[in-house]
């Protein structure tokens, strides 16, 4: 459950008209924020990061999968988007499931949330994003530009 204090800072974004991921990134804070007090760990810094993205599209926030996700990710956040579009009879989780999800993430570590395991997980991001960019680049370029470019 999102503290209020992240859902107005969400809201606010919206209001002023930035991006989901923007809105997001609230839920993702407030995430790594409870890694790094203790409240429960997570396995890596992506954990941290899904947990959030997770509560954000649970809150209504319209955050789409990441165009390489996997097949269950993408279903994962497929069900997410369903529960926070539905009307005010949201059902509740049931405390014998809630009770096992916090258990075992009180069970993980806390140093996905250090200023390192973040600092990995951001520079890993960027190389894909890198990658990706340049073969689209070099896609868009003339025989006689790339060898230009070589």
């Amino acid at each position: 459950m999102p503290e209020k204090k992240t859902r107005d800072r969400a809201r606010k974004d919206a209001r002023e008209g930035k991006a989901a991921t923007t809105q997001a990134g609230e839920y993702v804070h407030e995430e790594i924020d409870h890694v790094r007090k203790g409240k429960h760990g997570a396995r890596s810094a992506k954990q941290a990061i899904a947990i959030g993205l997770s509560k954000a599209r649970r809150d209504g926030v319209k955050v789409p999968p990441s165009k390489n996700a996997s097949a269950a990710t993408k279903k994962k956040a497929k069900q997410d988007t369903a529960k926070g579009s539905r009307s005010a009879a949201k059902k509740k989780t049931s405390a014998k499931r809630s009770r096992a999800t916090s258990s075992a993430l009180k069970r993980e570590g806390h140093s996905a949330g250090s200023h390192r395991a973040l600092s990995r997980q951001a520079h890993k991001a960027a190389t894909t994003r890198k990658k990706t960019a340049t073969k689209k680049a070099a896609r868009k370029k003339s025989s006689s530009g790339r060898k230009r470019a070589a």
